[in-house]
């Protein structure tokens, strides 16, 4: 299970609140006689005591002490909180009309960039190749598959050579638009064949709450098997041999604490794993070869594997290293041997190998030994080769080694790009798919083959739009910290827009749990930068952008340099002449939104406006909290407030919402959604209502929750782009300050 991440391009909006008090805009000199007046939160006083400190909450009646049934079931929130939520929403409606116009054209923009008869490259597995596709018009995917042709191994292990006269029809194994008809929310996480391809599971989130029931399909009759799973965290796999299905079970707080499994067919459950400890998250999945099924246990900083053999799915799962706080490793089973990719002794990590039958830390065995200032963020197996996917300096590159230890590897000579494993079903291949794009350069998919090192290039993204990559610069800047660590900040802008402090810049950040953010295509940044904006990712500590210890060094008691590093790319690039102070709009969203409310209280005459999206920013409120999903798996990122005074106090010097204060607060849009278990509704509720009669400056703090979705905002591919749209109109409204021509 993920924490509170932000996927930079897929997640969209969701909650916060807020917007200046009539009074004070007048006051302010701000133009704003003919805007409505905003919704005024009332207060009810609570006093909070703990570790010997005092504090005073005057919205959390915001809460909705039954928010674990309100997830599962919205229409269960509590009247006086669902009537200000209308309230902020129609008031956000009214003050931003004047953008509707700019929201319908973005849209038609971002939809036109969109191939909508599209489909993704088939991945081979056994007799088949599995793939989705999209048809004109509609919001979901199609699941397909179509009989493969060609030299394979099937899932017999039998090498087999078949080629038809007439290509065979796709199968459609499930139709989403279907599955969503009638539903205000409808997503699909996993989905996949069963190993023998008799079976095809799928997992519904029907509320934006990610809880998911699990579907099991037989493709002989096209039949939905009785025995709907419920209550499940989405995370499932079918055993090797396709007889039983395993998942995750979803607790009443929304935490992953067992793995279950059951006849694939339909039968009785049986528990195979419970987790004891609420701070560590859980799920399984088969290894590379299917020798072995196994189970992740793993926070931010220490992980646990437990194996169950292929050849006894009904065996009792074994410890393959016990877990030790600090040390993360995951594993994988390359054949005669298992791997691992482990931070023992290794700070950007090292991968290990280990005898099958004693895999323990006693006989690990360097494979590829630590290098520093090479972050390896993952791994692949297949037969002969294992392939590893190393970052440095906020740029990936892949390196493939075979069983001799010969490597070579795979690079990009552009100065800021994402290349990325795509992954494989097949073990028996010497057949590696992986992703390339850049800000200005649209996604190609290439096979690659580890042996002779010929490449295919299998697809490259369509903008039927148009889209001209000469018209555009791609940059990459090193921005001075106060401490004199240099932060990496990506630029994209048109060739012709001006490099003279005139045009507006979009600044984009995340910085926590070790998440990059990837210098990476999207068509819907194109509607602010074909504007004459500047679109700006800061690649700030907290993120792991250029290695391990780019993360380390910004989280619990160095958090702050998440914050200071985002003010230094914004101040390098005013003094660069790509910005000018006030003409800047900041974004982030989910922790990214927590980095929004920090720098707004710290610097807030840097910021023409900020989109908090999601946004964590009730920080000491939610790590105190131990019923909600996220807390007790979150205490090595944050701290704990409940047990130690001095993270207390940390905590509590930046935590955005309390320390909101009387100041000039530039425009604020914050977004949230109600059905959202990582970072619930109340969170930008009640920062917008602290935030609403402190600012001094008469800019507009806007919320906008989305009522029938979750934590990424619309399930439906067009509905995301309104979400995106609304989003990109309010950062152009507030550089053009907008409300004053209302």
């Amino acid at each position: 299970m993920n924490r509170r991440e932000l996927i930079a391009s897929t997640a969209a909006a969701a909650a916060m609140v807020g917007a200046p008090r009539l009074a004070q805009a007048h006051a302010s000199g701000a133009s704003m006689s003919s805007l409505p007046t905003p919704p005024v939160a009332k207060k009810v006083p609570v006093t909070i005591t703990q570790v010997g400190r005092t504090r005073t909450d005057d919205y959390q009646w915001m809460k909705d002490d039954n928010w674990q049934a309100v997830l599962k079931d919205p229409s269960l929130i509590k009247a006086d909180v669902r009537d200000h939520l209308n309230q902020e929403n129609a008031y956000r409606e009214a003050v931003m009309a004047s953008t509707l116009p700019m929201q319908a054209a973005m849209f038609e923009e971002m939809k036109g960039r969109i191939k909508e008869d599209d489909s993704s490259v088939p991945i081979p597995t056994g007799s088949f190749e599995y793939f989705i596709e999209y048809r004109t018009g509609e919001q979901h995917p199609r699941y397909m598959r179509v009989a493969r042709q060609g030299r394979f191994v099937n899932e017999a292990g039998e090498t087999v050579n078949i080629n038809y006269i007439r290509a065979p029809d796709p199968q459609l194994l499930l139709d989403a638009n279907l599955l969503a008809e009638g539903k205000a929310y409808s997503d699909v996480g996993e989905a996949t064949a069963s190993p023998d391809h008799s079976l095809f599971a799928y997992a519904e989130d029907a509320q934006g709450s990610e809880v998911y029931k699990i579907y099991v399909k037989d493709l002989a009759t096209g039949e939905v098997l009785p025995g709907v799973i419920g209550d499940t965290g989405g995370n499932f796999t079918f055993s090797p041999d396709s007889q039983w299905i395993f998942w995750t079970n979803r607790d009443d707080n929304g935490r992953p604490d067992k793995i279950f499994r059951r006849p694939a067919r339909g039968g009785e459950a049986t528990l195979v794993y419970e987790e004891a400890d609420d701070g560590m998250f859980i799920g399984i999945h088969r290894s590379s070869d299917d020798r072995f099924l196994l189970i992740n246990i793993a926070n931010q900083e220490t992980s646990e594997t437990r194996y169950i053999p292929a050849a006894t799915p009904t065996a009792t799962p074994v410890v393959l290293e016990p877990r030790v706080v600090g040390r993360l490793y995951d594993a994988d089973h390359w054949g005669d041997r298992w791997v691992l990719r482990t931070n023992a002794e290794a700070l950007d990590f090292r991968i290990v190998e280990a005898p099958t039958e004693a895999p323990a830390a006693a006989n690990w065995k360097d494979l590829v030994p630590y290098q520093a200032g090479h972050f390896i963020e993952g791994m692949g197996v297949f037969k002969d080769f294992l392939v590893r996917q190393e970052r440095a300096d906020a740029n990936s590159r892949i390196i493939v080694r075979d069983r001799a230890g010969a490597e070579h590897e795979i690079a990009v000579d552009e100065p800021a790009y994402a290349l990325a494993l795509s992954g494989s079903a097949e073990f028996d291949t010497a057949t590696m798919r992986y992703v390339y794009n850049s800000p200005s350069t649209p996604s190609q998919t290439f096979d690659y083959d580890m042996a002779t090192r010929e490449r295919t290039l299998r697809k490259t993204q369509e903008v039927p739009s148009g889209h001209n990559i000469a018209d555009y610069v791609v940059e990459r800047l090193n921005a001075p910290a106060p401490d004199g660590q240099l932060v990496p900040v990506t630029i994209l802008r048109r060739a012709t827009t001006p490099v003279d402090g005139s045009a507006p810049v979009l600044l984009y950040g995340y910085g926590s749990y070790g998440n990059p953010i990837p210098a990476s295509f999207s068509t819907n940044r194109f509607s602010l930068v074909d504007r004459g904006f500047i679109y700006a990712i800061a690649h700030i500590r907290g993120g792991s952008d250029k290695g391990w210890n780019w993360f380390l060094d910004a989280r619990r008691h160095t958090k702050k340099n998440t914050f200071t590093d985002f003010i230094a790319a914004a101040e390098h690039l005013i003094e660069n002449k790509y910005a000018t102070a006030g003409n800047i709009v900041a974004e982030g969203r989910s922790a990214g939104g927590l980095l929004m409310g920090a720098i707004t209280n710290m610097r807030p005459d840097l910021w023409a406006g900020i989109i908090g999206g999601v946004p964590f920013v009730d920080l000491i409120n939610t790590m105190s909290d131990t019923s909600l999903p996220l807390t007790p798996p979150e205490w090595p990122e944050w701290g704990n407030p409940i047990e130690s005074a001095e993270d207390y106090d940390y905590m509590m010097s930046y935590s955005p919402y309390d320390n909101v204060g009387p100041m000039a607060y530039p425009a604020v849009l914050a977004t949230g959604g109600l059905s959202d278990p990582r970072v619930t509704y109340w969170e930008p509720e009640k920062w917008v209502a602290k935030l609403r009669p402190a600012t001094t400056s008469g800019k507009p703090i806007l919320l906008k929750i989305n009522m029938t979705a979750g934590h990424f905002a619309s399930s439906g591919r067009f509905d995301y782009l309104k979400d995106i749209a609304h989003d990109y109109a309010f950062a152009v409204w507030a550089v053009e300050k907008g409300w004053e021509k209302a």
